[in-house]
């Protein structure tokens, strides 16, 4: 049975679509069959693992509002094991078209859509990674309702705290009223900057607030890393030799590790 993990930090820029294509990517290269759904309007996911937005037919947009069934959707990457469910401009008016269906609709319920499109093929895959918007709208409620579990990915900046107790209230809601089996599967630290000790600071305060929760993989601060996605391509595929592909590798394998399903 498919693994479900939602990216969500409702911060911006914490490395949420660069470890969504990267886990994926590399989940795939140690053998795993992995779906990588693209939550965000922006679809930075779907062209960093090389799909052209302007060819696509069908995307998360059309499942969700029941267009189409999700395997129509589904495009496979050119990378073995990995396929994706793209995500077009079109997702931004979700919000509003659920706004409205719940008003006009007798028990329309606005979360549960993802996860009624996934009980259909979770089984056909090793793990589906959910690579969410950052904001804790309907979107990402859909997103939470239909995980088994979470990551949180942190950056490790000053102020990486702050929002994260808006967040875990959030997860907590999910879980009381929406998903009472959702689970933080793990903390990821992104972004150090191994030249200050600010990062390394950033690290020791994470590592206390969420304790073993934490992975032991971190992720850093590479100018390769962020030139990838805008050449389709995964860290492992762009530069396989790279630190940046080494640490989603590590990560990938603790993914694994943690799920028992080595």
């Amino acid at each position: 049975m498919g693994k479900i993990v939602s990216l969500v930090n409702q911060k911006g820029g914490v490395g949420k679509t660069t470890t969504s294509i990267n886990l994926s990517a590399s989940l795939a290269v140690l053998g795993k069959k992995v779906l990588l759904i693209d939550l965000d309007p922006q679809g930075n996911t779907t062209t960093g693992v090389g799909i052209n937005k302007g060819e696509i037919d069908k995307s998360i947009y059309d499942v969700l509002i029941g267009e189409c069934t999700v395997t129509e959707a589904i495009i496979k990457t050119k990378y073995d094991k990995l396929f994706v469910l793209p995500a077009t401009l079109n997702l931004a008016g979700l919000e509003a078209e659920f706004l409205e269906k719940s008003k006009t609709q007798n028990g329309f319920k606005k979360g549960e859509q993802l996860k009624n499109c996934l009980n259909e093929i979770k089984d056909n895959y090793d793990f589906i990674i959910i690579d969410c918007p950052p904001s804790l709208g309907v979107i990402t409620t859909n997103a939470l309702t239909a995980s088994n579990s979470v990551i949180i990915p942190v950056q490790c900046e000053f102020f990486a705290l702050e929002g994260i107790t808006q967040l875990l209230k959030t997860i907590m809601l999910a879980q009381k009223s929406l998903n009472p089996t959702l689970d933080i599967e793990g903390v990821l630290l992104t972004m150090l900057d191994s030249r200050t000790n600010l990062g390394f600071e950033v690290v020791e305060d994470i590592r206390r607030f969420f304790k073993e929760k934490v992975y032991n993989t971190i992720i850093p601060r590479l100018v390769r890393l962020t030139e990838a996605p805008s050449h389709g391509e995964p860290i492992i595929a762009y530069d396989p030799k790279s630190r940046g592909s080494e640490a989603y590798l590590n990560l990938a394998k603790e993914v694994i590790e943690r799920n028992g399903n080595g």
